[in-house]
C-alpha cells in the first residue's frame, strides 16, 4: 500500500536549522508531484512548499521563502524540506503529501499524507 513516513522533525532553536525527511513506498515516486503541508496547533492546514515530480520546479509560500527549501532523490523515493533560520511560528505539524490529478476534469489534489512529523521552533 502507498505509505509516506515523515521523520525528522524535534525540538530547535529559533535561528537554528532541521531537515526533515519523507520516505515513500508502494508507488512510483518519481510519477508524482509532492507538497509539505504545515499545521500549526489550533489553525488549518498551510500549504508550504512544492516540488515537480523531476524536481526541477519548486514553489514556496511567502511565509518561508528563502529560509526552506523542498528537494527529492527518487532513487531513493524521498523528500526532504531543509530548513534553515527556524522561527517560533514555524511550530507545526508537518506533513508530506502526494499530488494527484483527476483523470476527467485534470483536478489537482492531495490523495495520500503521511502521519506528520512535529517540529518545535523555541523562541
Amino acid at each position: 500500500e502507498v505509505q509516506l513516513v515523515e521523520s525528522g522533525g524535534g525540538l530547535v532553536q529559533s535561528g537554528g536549522s532541521l531537515r526533515l525527511s519523507c520516505a515513500a513506498s508502494g508507488f512510483t515516486f518519481s510519477n508524482h508531484a509532492m507538497s509539505w503541508v504545515r499545521q500549526a496547533p489550533g489553525k488549518g492546514l498551510e500549504w508550504v512548499s512544492f516540488i515537480n515530480s523531476g524536481g526541477g520546479s519548486t514553489r514556496y509560500a511567502d511565509s518561508v521563502k528563502g529560509r526552506f527549501t523542498i528537494s527529492r532523490d527518487n532513487a531513493k523515493s524521498t523528500l526532504y524540506l531543509q530548513m534553515n533560520s527556524v522561527k517560533a511560528e514555524d511550530t507545526a505539524l508537518y506533513y508530506c503529501a502526494r499530488g494527484e490529478i483527476a483523470a476527467l476534469t485534470g483536478e489537482h489534489y492531495y490523495d495520500y499524507w503521511g502521519q506528520g512529523t512535529q517540529v518545535t521552533a523555541s523562541s
